[in-house]
């Protein structure tokens, strides 16, 4: 085959710097096994990134603000279901022309209409010889590129990312604001005929007070966008790089066509790579190509001809999961030429999806719409009948639909999801989706990994043993003296079946496993022996076979010999004899094994992970172990190392938190079950004395079903040991059959089918795979449980911060209703013109009303239990509160009205009375609609945006250009010195209720009450 250099790529990109110059703290190492570390980002790095699985650059507008990106919900979701939404992008391409996306970001001339999407590279190469596609590129199969060739490259095909349309201009987004309601035009039009029958001051006052809503509705609107594309700011994708034979752990938008990619279990695969090494491959693909199993993955070429994309057994495709094996490839396409980049282009359309709460706030928003507009119809229909001014009542009716309609609602309820989501991330939670933030006030139970969430995961040897000798290590301490031969075996094969390595500052890296046998190597004054050993054939270990095998010769010899480490009874139960020294091995009697397992108990069962080490000689078949010529059941037992791993601060208060506020917490773990329970007591799980009752093992869990689970769990058990991922996974559909809401810890590989099965998926920051974040809602950063707490903790804040601001808002919308309509009835003068009713929705829907959402959280909401899933927004102490806060707006006012009415007309100073009595009066609801645990002074932003509202409302009284607007007057100090008093009566009698609901509901105060009606 002839190889060629004419590359059919996408065209060279505005130049723009690389995606490292956003960032710090990249390791120059090899990958450590699915825990590299994680780059910093600068602090300007989010005006030109969103970080995700599509690797996109945002553009950047006029204020250095990054632009929304086009698709959030994809960004959210990642890959999921990307062939449903890739076929429903095509139908609609074929049923309509349309305007595609270019590849990266680039249009033509003419703007031409887009083509079909053509297929990515991969169905090229993957009928090539590694040869071949090495010689295409240019490239070295060991060492990489060149670093002279970098530029020339980055200058032809670019970064390795996928652009996406400029936002619209502000101006254009502001004129939508105004067309797109019908309400606005509404009043627009009342405004016109206004003017044409001559009345221009009123169609002057109108224009400039709708002017005023669109602006602040306009900026809030923004302001919830700004705090949306912050949540797509997630973990940088990384990938293992090979450069000049340089490994480096960088960004994947900096890879090139002909870069060497390494990758292990765990990782996502950066690029579409023509796959030159693979060791027990399988990558599953399912976001890619619909297949359910992983794709066992190879080096060598397809048959000449077209393959099927899921039959390409030789690349591996960029955004697809590494479930098994190991492996490298060289780059064959980046960007939108890739595969997934092809399917990417004809997604241009995919709509925002909306929460379940955005969507009961929106069916909230329409039932109060409908209600409404019935009022507002009858209150229009009487004025008329009585003879009123038909512009007049018309203008006050639509004035009143856009304030007692809640149509921002949805918009405050978003900003408050959005705004949390951004607290929790400084807490070092990142929350992939909005709906994660609902869930996570209702999550009844935990399920945590130990490993690295309950522990810090920093293992150290403190015991070794072989069958006549046990050795007690002191951690920081070498070792000094004679080893035994057993002894020097154990730690041998420890060290052998390892990929853990030191970097260039001597600090070993890897798999922390893998790291405590390294380290070990040292203490004893032995030097590494892997450079001495050929070897040929490694099995992985995974969490089914629980253990790692590696076959090979020593440097002299010609006989090969499998080593294998993994839990003990992986191990034993595999072993026929035991290890003396080379001249004496053995058979294993039933003494012998009975000692070896009693000895392996007691280690567990002081909280120490232990690892088994055996041999055999022979070879291993990695695709199929069971034709390997080493007998998998005639072992030679060695011994076993025992390690610690310490539980992390803080962990222990708050699991007790969590227990004080209903939440169940459960212990899975791939350890032995005396290591397990050992943990438990020691992180104050609630476990019996004597451990009995308190634990499951895998052998148990496979004769159950899910309700014998369920029902062993309502009996006591918190702990599960020697788990896989089918037993998380029945455990989770225990959980759930009993109701609970379920929130999953892991950070492996095996624990993404649970992460996505349970109701809130949490993984780790530091040391979980992709795979895992992959299926995660949530990401810790630190590692640590206990930031668990802070997450749930802020999950049931955000619930209870939403009921105060729609107490707030609809109490406004039920007492303006209440007021015009009375008047109407009654033939009484209109209490308020339409200018100030539209500053009332103002009110109602801005900056007091947002301030609401971020009450700081109640130091008491943890000793609450969790709320039910279903439970409903509009609760029955809501309902209450909104009728009393409504009430006292509406008897305030009628009191002002009614006494100024007193003399017969109706003024302009009358007018302004009963105008700022009700928003003085909504000011103080607004004040005392906060948490009930929250003091006047503790939320300082709420406190804020009142006292600016009171200013204003002050400009509105003497400003004469205001005057003129809202057509008011200048009031006495004696008048507003009445308003004021009038304002403090009715904080004292908010007060007293305040108090009240704290008496009545007690420790359940803001609890969800669970057999309502959903509103």
């Amino acid at each position: 085959m002839t190889s060629t250099n004419n590359h059919h790529y996408a065209p060279i990109r505005q130049p723009s710097p690389p995606a490292t110059a956003y960032f710090s703290g990249f390791s120059s190492d090899p990958n450590a096994p699915g825990h590299p570390p994680e780059p910093t980002p600068h602090a300007d790095a989010q005006a030109h990134f969103a970080y995700s699985t599509t690797l996109r650059r945002h553009h950047v507008d006029s204020t250095g603000h990054a632009a929304t990106p086009i698709h959030p919900d994809f960004l959210a979701d990642g890959f999921t279901n990307l062939l449903n939404r890739a076929q429903r992008a095509w139908d609609e391409w074929r049923g309509e022309s349309r305007e595609g996306l270019m590849e990266n970001g680039w249009t033509e001339a003419g703007q031409k209409e887009s083509e079909p999407p053509k297929e990515g590279k991969s169905a090229q190469f993957a009928s090539w010889s590694i040869e071949d596609t090495v010689a295409h590129f240019q490239t070295s199969a060991q060492h990489g590129l060149p670093p002279a060739a970098v530029h020339s490259l980055r200058e032809e095909f670019g970064y390795n990312e996928f652009a996406v349309d400029a936002p619209e201009s502000l101006v254009i987004k502001f004129v939508k604001t105004i067309y797109e309601s019908p309400l606005n035009l509404l009043l627009l039009g009342s405004a016109l005929v206004s003017a044409i029958m001559g009345n221009i001051d009123d169609a002057v006052s109108i224009t400039v007070a709708i002017l005023i809503v669109l602006t602040v509705g306009f900026v809030q609107e923004q302001r919830s966008e700004k705090s949306l594309e912050a949540l797509n700011k997630l973990v940088p994708h990384h990938c293992h790089l090979i450069r000049d034979g340089r490994q480096n752990h960088t960004l994947a938008n900096e890879l090139l066509p002909g870069d060497l990619v390494t990758f292990g279990v765990g990782d996502r695969i950066p690029a579409d790579l023509r796959i030159i090494q693979a060791t027990a491959l399988e990558i599953d693909e399912s976001s890619l190509t619909g297949e359910t199993v992983p794709s066992s993955k190879t080096s060598n070429p397809c048959p000449p001809g077209v393959v099927p994309l899921a039959e390409r057994n030789s690349i591996a495709f960029m955004g697809t999961l590494v479930r098994n094996g190991r492996g490298s490839g060289i780059v064959i396409a980046t960007g939108t030429q890739t595969e997934f980049g092809v399917i990417f282009s004809m997604m241009q359309d995919v709509e925002e999806k909306k929460t379940p709460l955005q969507l009961s706030m929106d069916e909230l928003a329409q039932k109060l719409s409908f209600i409404s507009f019935g009022i507002i119809g009858v209150i229009c229909l009487i004025g008329v009948i009585q003879s009123r001014g038909w512009l007049e009542m018309f203008t006050i009716g639509v004035s009143l639909a856009v304030a007692a309609i809640p149509e921002g609602l949805p918009i405050v309820t978003t900003v408050t999801l959005a705004l949390g989501v951004l607290r929790m991330s400084r807490k070092k939670a990142i929350v992939k989706k909005l709906p994660s933030v609902e869930a996570l006030g209702c999550v009844s139970v935990i399920c945590s990994d130990k490993t690295g969430t309950l522990t810090k995961n920093e293992l150290t040897v403190t015991e070794l043993y072989t069958v006549d000798e046990l050795k007690q290590l002191q951690v920081g301490l070498n070792h000094h003296g004679r080893i035994s031969e057993a002894l020097r075996r154990t730690i041998t094969i420890g060290n052998i079946c390892n990929n853990a390595f030191k970097n260039n500052e001597n600090v070993t890296v890897g798999q922390s496993t893998d790291v405590a046998l390294l380290e070990v190597v040292s203490t004893f004054g032995l030097t590494d022996a892997r450079p001495t050993f050929n070897r040929a054939v490694e099995l992985p270990f995974n969490s089914e076979n629980k253990y790692m095998a590696i076959s090979g010769t020593h440097e002299g010899e010609t006989r090969s010999v499998v080593y294998f480490k993994g839990a003990i009874e992986a191990i034993l139960d595999r072993c026929r004899f035991y290890f003396i020294s080379d001249e004496s091995t053995p058979g294993m009697d039933n003494a012998t094994r009975a000692n070896i397992v009693a000895r392996a108990t007691a280690s567990a069962s002081r909280g120490l992970r232990v690892i088994a080490m055996a041999y055999a000689h022979g070879t291993l078949n990695a695709e199929n172990p069971a034709i390997s010529t080493a007998s998998m059941n005639n072992l030679v037992f060695v011994g076993f190392q025992a390690m610690h791993d310490p539980p992390r601060p803080g962990v222990s208060e708050a699991i007790n938190q969590l227990h004080l506020g209903g939440v169940k917490v459960i212990m899975i773990t791939g350890d032995a079950e005396s290591t397990a329970l050992s943990i438990a007591k020691e992180l104050g799980l609630k476990v019996h004395p004597s451990g009995k009752g308190s634990c499951l093992t895998g052998k148990d869990l496979d004769g159950m079903n899910a309700g014998d689970v369920a029902r062993r769990i309502s009996s006591g058990v918190c702990v599960f040991a020697r788990t896989t991922p089918r037993h998380k996974m029945l455990i989770v559909e225990a959980l759930q059959g009993k109701g609970e809401v379920v929130g999953m810890t892991g950070d492996g590989v095996n624990d993404a089918p649970a992460l996505k099965m349970a109701d809130i998926g949490i993984s780790m920051g530091k040391s979980g795979t992709d795979v895992a974040k992959e299926a995660a809602d949530v990401i810790l950063v630190d590692d640590n449980f206990a930031t668990i707490l802070k997450a749930v903790e802020e999950g049931k804040s955000i619930f209870h911060n939403i009921q105060n601001f729609i107490s707030f808002q609809l109490s406004t919308a039920v007492a303006a209703l209440t007021l015009i309509t009375l008047s109407t009835v009654f033939k009484l003068s209109n209490p308020l013109n339409a200018m100030q009713i539209l500053f009332i929705n103002i009110l109602m829907d801005g900056p007091p009303s947002q301030s609401l959402g971020v009450d700081p959280a109640d130091p008491s909401v943890m000793r609450k239990p969790p709320r039910s899933k279903d439970a409903s927004i509009l609760s029955q102490r809501i309902y209450g509160r909104v009728l009393f806060s409504a009430s006292m707006i509406v008897l305030g006012t009628l009191f002002v009205y009614l006494h100024e009415l007193s003399d017969g007309s109706m003024s302009g100073r009358d007018q302004t009375m009963t105008f700022t009595s009700f928003v003085f009066l909504d000011l103080v609801s607004a004040l005392q609609n906060r948490g009930l645990g929250c003091g006047i002074f503790q939320n300082r932003m709420l406190l804020i945006t009142v006292t600016t509202s009171f200013v204003v409302q002050l400009t509105l009284i003497y400003v004469p250009f205001m005057q003129t607007v809202f057509q008011t007057e200048a009031l006495r100090a004696r008048d507003l010195s009445t308003l004021l008093v009038l304002a403090a009566i009715s904080f004292t009698l908010h007060e007293m209720r305040r108090r009240w609901e704290r008496k009545v509901y007690g420790s359940t105060a803001g609890v969800y009450e669970v057999g309502e009606d959903v509103a």
